[in-house]
C-alpha cells in the first residue's frame, strides 16, 4: 500500500480533497498539521488514514519526529506533499532527509523557488522575460531604473505572493525604499524587474512521473495580486479555452524546461497589452514566475467547472497510477469566473441582489479566511458564463459601486 504525507490538510479549508481523493484510492494519507484534531473539520478528519499533530509546523525538529514516526509505523514513505507554496521547502528538506525520491529535495528548490532562477528555466524553454537586476546597492538599483525606465517592481528573489511588493516610479521612492527596507536585508535578498505593461495569463496542469501533462488549463488574470494586497483593487480571473491558444504550444515546452513530474503546476505569464521595446509586441507572451503546486484559492473548483472534471482525482492518479483513468478525454465547456471584492469599496449591489440577478450562474459565495483574503478579496462570487462578453457584463454589476463608477 502506498504511504503519502500530506503537510497541512486542513488549511486552506479545501485541501482535505488533495487527501480524500488519494485515499479513496487506497493509498495511506498520513497528515502532519498545527491544529489540534479535536478542532479540525470532519471532512479533513475522514480524508486521513492517521494525522500528527505538531504545535508548530515551522518547527523542523516536530515535523522531523512525526515523519519519522509515520515511517516507523507504515513503512517506507512513498510521497511527501502540501500543494502550498509555503512548504515546498519544508516538504524538500523532508524527501533530502528521508530520501524520498518522488519530488525535489533541497538542492532542488534554488531553480523553482528563486525568481532570479525562474529566467533561466524560462530562457531554457525559450520564452522571454523582463530584464532584472539582483540589488547590490543603491547605485546599482539606480542605473538599473534609468536603464529600463520607471516605473519598476520590486519584490524578494525569495517570496510567496504579491507580500513586500511595491510597484516603484521614481529614483526618490527607490532611494526611500532601499534605505528604509531593503538594505536591512542581506545583498541580492531583493530582485527588480522592468514594468511590464500588460495582465497575467497562467498555464496549470499535472504531470505523471514521466513528465506526461495529464490535464492542463489556465486562468487570465484581470487584477493583479499586488493591487489586491494595497487594497486598489478587485480580483478578476476566468478560465479560458488554453489549448485552443499560443500558450498550448508554449506551456508544455516550459514544462519539459523545468523537469515537472509528479506535480501539480502552476506557470505565471504576462500577456503584453501594448508594445513594450525591449520585450515585445502586444500580445506577446513572457514569462513570469513558476509555482510547483495546485493554483491558489479555489482555482482547482473553477478547472472543474470549467472542464466537468476532477483535478484532485486526476492528481491523486497520477501519483498512484500515473496515469488520468477518469478523465482521459476532457475539453473546456464554459468560462467560470472568480470575483473577489474589496471590504474598502462600497457596492452598489449586496449579495441578495447578486443571487437575484445572476443566481442561476452562480456556482460558489464564500468569505474566506483573513489569513488568504488580500490576494482573493474579502467576499468571492464564482460565476459561470458562456462568453467572454457575459462574464464582463456580471463583473459589471457584481463591482459595481454606490456612486455608480466601475472596476471595469
Amino acid at each position: 500500500m502506498m504511504n503519502i504525507i500530506f503537510i497541512s490538510p486542513h488549511f486552506p479549508l479545501h485541501f482535505f480533497n488533495f487527501c480524500d481523493r488519494l485515499k479513496i484510492l487506497g493509498a495511506n494519507v498520513l497528515g502532519i498539521g498545527d491544529c489540534r484534531y479535536d478542532n479540525l473539520q470532519q471532512e479533513v478528519k475522514n480524508s486521513v488514514t492517521e494525522y500528527y499533530y505538531v504545535p508548530s509546523l515551522e518547527d523542523y525538529d516536530q515535523v522531523m519526529r512525526a515523519t519519522a514516526f509515520f515511517t516507523f509505523k507504515y513503512g517506507k514513505i512513498d510521497y511527501i506533499e502540501s500543494q502550498n507554496e509555503y512548504w515546498l521547502e519544508l516538504e524538500a528538506r523532508l524527501r533530502t532527509d528521508f530520501n524520498v525520491t518522488t519530488g525535489w529535495k533541497t538542492q532542488d528548490m534554488n531553480a523553482v523557488k528563486l525568481k532570479s532562477q525562474m529566467k533561466l528555466g524560462y530562457k531554457t524553454a525559450k520564452v522571454k522575460t523582463a530584464r532584472h537586476y539582483l540589488i547590490e546597492s543603491i547605485e546599482g538599483a539606480l542605473a538599473f531604473a534609468k536603464k529600463v525606465g520607471y516605473p519598476v517592481i520590486a519584490k524578494p528573489d525569495n517570496g510567496v505572493g504579491a507580500s513586500n511588493t511595491w510597484k516603484i516610479t521614481s529614483a526618490e521612492e527607490l532611494t526611500e525604499k532601499y534605505n528604509t527596507v531593503i538594505a536591512h536585508f542581506p545583498p541580492q535578498h531583493f530582485i527588480m524587474e522592468e514594468f511590464v505593461p500588460g495582465h497575467i495569463e497562467t498555464f496549470d496542469g499535472i504531470t505523471n512521473a514521466s513528465g506526461d501533462i495529464l490535464f492542463y488549463t489556465g486562468q487570465v488574470m484581470k487584477a493583479t495580486p499586488l493591487a489586491m494586497l494595497q487594497g486598489t483593487g478587485e480580483n478578476v480571473s476566468y478560465t479560458q479555452n488554453v489549448q485552443a491558444i499560443d500558450l498550448a504550444e508554449i506551456g508544455p515546452r516550459v514544462v519539459k524546461a523545468f523537469g515537472v513530474k509528479n506535480r501539480f503546476f502552476h506557470f505565471e505569464f504576462f500577456r503584453l497589452d501594448e508594445d513594450k521595446k525591449g520585450l515585445g509586441k502586444k500580445g506577446d507572451i513572457l514569462g513570469l514566475e513558476v509555482n510547483m503546486r495546485a493554483p491558489g484559492g479555489y482555482i482547482p473548483d473553477k478547472m472543474n467547472y470549467a472542464y466537468d472534471v476532477d483535478v484532485y482525482q486526476i492528481w491523486a492518479e497520477a501519483l498512484v497510477f500515473g496515469e488520468n483513468r477518469s478523465f482521459p478525454q476532457y475539453q473546456f465547456k464554459r468560462y467560470v469566473t472568480h470575483f473577489g471584492r474589496s471590504e474598502k469599496v462600497d457596492y452598489k449591489h449586496d449579495a441578495n441582489a447578486i443571487h437575484e440577478e445572476l443566481g442561476r450562474k452562480l456556482l460558489l459565495e464564500k468569505i474566506p479566511p483573513k489569513s488568504i483574503s488580500g490576494g482573493m478579496g474579502a467576499q468571492v462570487f464564482m460565476l459561470h458564463s458562456d462568453s467572454v462578453d457575459e462574464l464582463e457584463q456580471q463583473a459589471r454589476f457584481i463591482l459595481e459601486r454606490s456612486n455608480g463608477t466601475n472596476w471595469l
